[in-house]
């Protein structure tokens, strides 16, 4: 376990320097189009505004790649936005590494929040190698560390894991003590029925996740993509179906491993083919293994659907990492809307639920509520990495309770 700010006591008057997750998607006009990831680190900002520290927040954007001051990519735009959703002015600060950083944040008064601009502004941000220059000119601007960017803790990097190393004391935030509890707690110590929905293109992405799943499901059901490359391994027709032909002895030794450890493999029996990507062509269902050639399968079908819902209702915790369909053209999102819908009716009933992943919780906003579930994750590639077992270099750098 690691130790959060519930663990700092008396931090009034100190200068709390927090990594935070804001890289939001944005209008041509500089318009926040989903403050999702602001919203999630609130209640930390809230608790430590309460306890009177000087709150000093800093994050990325997008991928300037060290390339100082590019205007697409600077943070300015979300400070305004936190201004107005906190009611308050956030102080943003222009350059945050040099004396300009220093005096502008003298001022800053308990309570305060203030922002610095992109971190990623700076190479040394991402650089790979153990030089320290860059997390000790940080570090000069923080009496303590916290790390409530989940969705960037599987980085590397100085301001995510490197700076932890140099400011102590180094703590998760509360964003960052709920993404570990939940995931850990629906990984090693699930209530059974334990059922796991993984989906998404390939197999290559996700071979890790199967791997470690196995080892802690009940079920798991394969879904999307993916699922074509099991398909032909077992000698099924797949058409034009995305497919990972070097991939196919990893589906079998999966498959295998699945059996030897008494774990039940759900996949589709029936898909929604078309023979047109766009949705505008001719789509019909068909058995998975029967795949005319020129079609594709893109969605699950309706026997499917039945098939993956019975599962989940029937499970006391359900981890969801990928669609199981192209549901971003609202022709193919029949099948992932009712894996949703079947996760919420299971929640409703008492099971734990938790969205993993960039799609996953992509599709689970599109079409349901986040409170319809246990956890919606606001990490994509560092859910996928904790899901698949590796050790998280911004979870990790932090103080241990």
């Amino acid at each position: 376990m690691k130790k959060s700010v519930h663990d700092l006591g008396d931090i009034k008057g100190k200068r709390a320097l927090v990594r935070v997750d804001v890289n939001v998607p944005m209008d041509e006009n500089k318009n926040v189009t989903d403050d999702t990831r602001i919203r999630a680190i609130l209640p930390t900002v809230q608790f430590l505004k309460d306890k009177g520290a000087k709150i000093i927040l800093m994050a990325h954007l997008g991928r300037p790649k060290g390339e100082w001051k590019v205007e697409e990519f600077s943070l300015e735009p979300v400070a305004k936005y936190l201004s107005k959703v906190l009611g308050e002015d956030v102080l943003f600060v222009k350059s945050p590494v040099g004396e300009g950083a220093d005096k502008e944040l003298e001022a800053l008064k308990d309570g305060q929040v203030a922002l610095l601009e992109n971190i990623r502004f700076y190479k040394a941000e991402e650089a790979k190698d153990d030089d320290m220059t860059f997390a000790n000119e940080l570090a000069k601007l923080g009496d303590f560390y916290v790390n409530d960017a989940f969705g960037a803790a599987h980085r590397n990097h100085t301001s995510t894991a490197k700076l932890a190393k140099v400011l102590k004391p180094a703590v998760s935030g509360l964003l960052m003590e709920k993404e570990i509890r939940c995931l850990s707690q629906a990984l090693d110590n699930p209530v059974r029925p334990f059922t796991a929905v993984v989906g998404g293109a390939k197999v290559s992405s996700k071979i890790g996740v199967l791997e470690n799943l196995i080892d802690k499901v009940d079920n798991l059901i394969i879904g999307g993509g993916m699922a074509y490359t099991f398909v032909k391994a077992n000698g099924g027709k797949i058409g034009n179906s995305i497919c990972e032909d070097d991939q196919m002895d990893v589906a079998k030794a999966i498959e295998k491993k699945a059996a030897d450890k008494g774990v039940k493999i759900v996949m589709a029996t029936d898909v929604l083919a078309t023979d047109d990507f766009s949705g505008k062509g001719t789509n019909k269902i068909t058995p998975v293994d029967q795949i005319p050639d020129g079609y594709e399968g893109v969605d699950a079908g309706p026997d499917t659907q039945k098939a993956f819902a019975e599962v989940i209702k029937n499970s006391k915790t359900i981890l969801m990492n990928g669609p199981v369909g192209a549901f971003e053209n609202p022709a193919f999102a029949e099948g992932t809307k009712a894996v949703l819908k079947a996760i919420v009716e299971a929640t409703k009933n008492g099971a734990v639920s938790v969205i993993g992943g960039g799609d996953s919780v992509s599709a689970a906003k599109q079409f349901c509520n986040a409170e319809d579930f246990t956890h919606v994750s606001t990490g994509g590639g560092a859910s996928l990495e904790f899901i698949e077992g590796k050790v998280l270099p911004g979870v990790a750098a932090l103080d241990d309770k």
